[in-house]
């Protein structure tokens, strides 16, 4: 510790600042302070006026605590501080003493003794006896003491700070990495110091490795934000760029690649003056003294930072936090992460922040404990245990717990842990409710690869995960594999459950609608025909599944163009849950909802009109506005106005659906995409091409970013952004595009599927319009003879397609009376 000796001129001409000149009869100022001054220090102005402002300006405090994260600057603040004394307030002694250890403590006082010329008694009484004696008398005059890194609160209570001097004319600052210290020592009078301000960082990061180290301004930003504009982190960054001729860019790569980089990153030391010696200079060991004091004092806390160390650092919720034994001993182990600067308490009070350089720092220290797996076993085990159900009640929950949950799944060493599964295949059915269905897929496919190697080909949980696969891969449009897994699914449990088994009758089910959703009308009706029956013998008439099958067989006879059939059946579970369940009720509502679509398809729109209606009015009632029940009902009325001609009411309503998922659904999500879908085809309907067109190219652009080309939601926009082409004239754009999609669904759905007929049926108008008569009557020929193989006489597709061949012919034979040779020709 270097030692400063004499007194100083005062050239301080602030305002608020009384100049002090020292008269001849009062004692010489002395000054004991440590030569740890950083040159490159920056900023911090506004600390400093408040440590002025208490301590001298004001004058109304003896003593005052500066605390804050370890790394943070309070040291180098301190020494600010006692300059500014030094240079203004010339009559003002100034003494440091840190409070690392005792010993640290007795040093700095026997120093502080000798500058005093301050002798031992015959009874050999310590230095910091004599120190705090000579400093508590009046002859000593103004000073300040610095307390300085006083973070062990039983070293300083039961052993320093009855050495403390006490005088009204002088006065202690002390700091500390604790607020509990902080608090214990000073009452009210302390002071938080936080991170340096984005001007700080960049001004003391430039210091130190000069502006050509820093030449990208966006990596030099995003670099400080993960330093959390820590001054210790800046400096270590700094060094290490210096040390080895790079740049901001290059630490910030190295910061980004594996756990192990940035282990090693965090805890590579490097020489600085401005800290003690033998003091840790490395952000990740720096807060070791931290952690040790924790885990000595507060052995809940040290595992409460543990379990925290492995989740997002953003927006951790209480609830997700394991329980302690009583509600006051979690308090207590919040508390003292919060003391430390650990956890940020969020306004709510039940949500914390931790920055990410404090959770990697953690991880260190309890890797260095061989403790990593045992801890990330309890995080995933008890996440587990905790995280909800995928229902819409708990969306909220999990909403909150999903990017903690999916912080830990990263984890290789949780791949071990059976818990990690199950928590997958929650995870999973949340993010597919969320409508991220490539993801639900990656997450069942890790499920089912490892239920296969732990179970039997007959065991129910790898069953189980099969089938939430193959849900899932339908919702991804990959319906060749749903179908797959699903026909193995079901084959397994027709072998080895009873007929009427809930888990057999679901299979079935989930089959039937992917046959549904690949074209296979008839195998779909034959699957679901024959649980219907099944269920009629099983179940009572009101039962939920009996129900839910009989709702899905409706919607393939609709499908199929038996649209008697589907109005019969849906009119029957209608009244069933009209006469058992609440208004209110999903199910009830669900299946009103589905009957008013089959009156719309069967012409009865004002039926349509008068359900749907009613159905939007109870979720109105019932159902918060970002519900997506509720926006699917508003989704559906206003296709049932467009098709009634109501285009006014038809957009308005759609404006609304859309301006409420673009502010709480994802870019990427499939209703948020469907609803603008849909408004764009009712602004085409009203004439406007333009914003048409702007939203479906918007459509198609994010659907070609985030689904397979297979994909049948992005088929149909494409198909229908070809639809816009047409009808603003751009027909060469329009034939290349419904080409493509002709093409695809060739290629991955079979010949009698909807879609794939629906595609080629628009292919031949556009051919139609562009005046290529032949490649139109040709591909109508082969639809019409597809749909008369495999759809009643009666359904609306078949006949459009019929009447459009019919349209076609006749103009040709008009043409050929007329010997309008060239329309034949093409």
């Amino acid at each position: 510790m270097g030692v400063n000796h004499g007194s100083v001129t005062n050239h301080f001409h602030l305002k608020e600042t009384k100049e002090i000149n020292p008269r001849p009869d009062q004692p010489q100022a002395h000054y004991v302070i440590p030569s740890l001054e950083n040159r490159h220090f920056t900023g911090r102005e506004f600390t400093l006026d408040q440590l002025k402002k208490k301590l001298f300006l004001q004058a109304d405090t003896g003593k005052l605590a500066l605390f804050g994260l370890g790394g943070i600057g309070k040291t180098q603040v301190a020494l600010q501080l006692a300059r500014w004394v030094q240079a203004h307030i010339p009559d003002c002694s100034i003494f440091w003493a840190p409070a690392l250890s005792l010993e640290s403590f007795e040093q700095a006082c026997s120093q502080i003794a000798k500058e005093l010329q301050i002798h031992q008694s015959a009874d050999g009484e310590s230095a910091m006896e004599l120190v705090r004696r000579q400093l508590s008398s009046d002859k000593a005059g103004k000073w300040l003491f610095i307390v300085d890194n006083a973070d062990d609160i039983d070293l300083l209570f039961d052993k320093l700070d009855q050495y403390f001097p006490a005088s009204n004319k002088g006065v202690t600052l002390l700091t500390t990495r604790s607020r509990e210290v902080a608090l214990s020592f000073a009452g009210r009078d302390i002071v938080e110091i936080q991170k340096m301000t984005t001007k700080e960082g960049i001004a003391f990061l430039t210091k130190i490795v000069g502006e050509d180290s820093l030449c990208d301004e966006n990596s030099t930003m995003q670099l400080l934000e993960e330093l959390n504009f820590l001054p210790l982190a800046i400096a270590q960054a700094a060094y290490y760029i210096c040390r080895n001729d790079g740049t901001s860019t290059r630490y910030l790569e190295l910061m980004h690649k594996t756990e192990k980089d940035r282990m090693s990153l965090a805890s590579r030391e490097f020489h600085d003056r401005t800290r003690y010696r033998g003091m840790s200079n490395a952000v990740a060991t720096t807060w070791l003294i931290s952690f040790n004091q924790i885990q000595s004092s507060d052995p809940s806390a040290a595992d409460l930072l543990g379990f925290i160390s492995y989740l997002e650092p953003k927006a951790i919720p209480r609830s997700i936090l394991p329980l302690l034994d009583s509600e006051e001993e979690m308090e207590f182990a919040i508390g003292t992460l919060c003391s430390y600067g650990f956890l940020t308490r969020r306004n709510n009070q039940n949500m914390f922040d931790i920055h990410s350089l404090v959770q990697l720092s953690t991880r260190v220290w309890i890797t260095e404990a061989r403790k990593t797996q045992q801890v990330i076993t309890t995080v995933t085990q008890h996440i587990d245990k905790c995280f909800p159900s995928d229902e819409y009640t708990n969306r909220d929950t999990w909403r909150m717990y999903l990017p903690h949950a999916l912080e830990i799944l990263r984890r290789e060493e949780s791949q071990g842990v059976s818990e990690r599964y199950s928590l997958l295949s929650k995870v999973g059915n949340c993010v597919l409710t969320d409508g991220r269905a490539k993801e639900a897929v990656t997450f069942f496919g890790n499920v089912c690869a490892w239920n296969e190697s732990q179970y039997d080909e007959e065991h129910p949980e790898r069953l189980a995960s099969q089938h939430e696969l193959a849900q899932a891969y339908k919702s991804n449009g990959q319906i060749k594999q749903a179908l797959k897994l699903l026909e193995h699914v079901v084959a397994v449990r027709k072998r080895t459950l009873d007929e009427e088994h809930p888990n057999r009758l679901a299979s079935q089910y989930t089959l039937a609608q992917a046959y549904k959703s690949n074209g296979q009308i008839k195998q779909a009706l034959e699957l679901l025909e024959y649980m219907v029956a099944a269920e009629r013998r099983t179940l009572d008439e009101v039962h939920p599944d009996r129900l839910a099958s009989q709702y899905t067989l409706a919607q393939a006879y609709k499908s199929n163009g038996q649209i008697k059939q589907a109005l019969e059946l849906l009119e029957h579970v209608v009244a069933v849950r009209k006469r058992t369940l609440d208004e209110e009720h999903p199910d009830r509502l669900a299946s009103e909802h589905a009957l008013a679509q089959a009156y719309e398809f069967n012409g009865q729109i004002k039926q349509a009109l008068e359900l749907l209606e009613h159905v939007v009015a109870v979720e109105g009632r019932t159902l918060d506005e970002v519900h997506p029940d509720r926006l699917v009902s508003q989704h559906t009325l206003a296709q049932a106005y467009k098709s009634n001609g109501q285009i006014k009411q038809a957009l308005e309503l759609l404006e609304h659906v859309v301006a409420v998922q673009e502010r709480t659904l994802d870019e990427a999500h499939p209703n948020r995409l469907a609803s603008q879908h849909a408004l764009a085809q009712a602004y085409e309907a009203n004439g406007q091409i333009k914003q048409a067109l702007e939203l479906l190219k918007h459509v198609v652009v994010v659907q070609e970013r985030t689904l397979d080309e297979e994909h049948p939601d992005r088929l149909s926009s494409q198909n229908a952004l070809a639809q816009a082409y047409k009808s603003n004239g751009q027909i060469k754009q329009a034939i290349e595009l419904l080409k493509y999609v002709v093409v695809v669904r060739k290629r991955t759905l079979d010949e009698e599927h909807p879609d794939r007929l629906a595609s080629q049926y628009a292919l031949a108008q556009v051919y139609e319009s562009n005046g290529q008569i032949k490649e139109a009557v040709e591909l109508l020929e082969h639809v019409v003879a597809v749909e008369e193989r495999t759809l009643d006489e009666a359904h609306p597709d078949r006949l459009a397609s019929q009447r459009a061949l019919q349209r076609i012919k006749q103009s040709i034979d008009q043409c050929r009376d007329h010997g309008d040779q060239a329309f034949i020709s093409h």
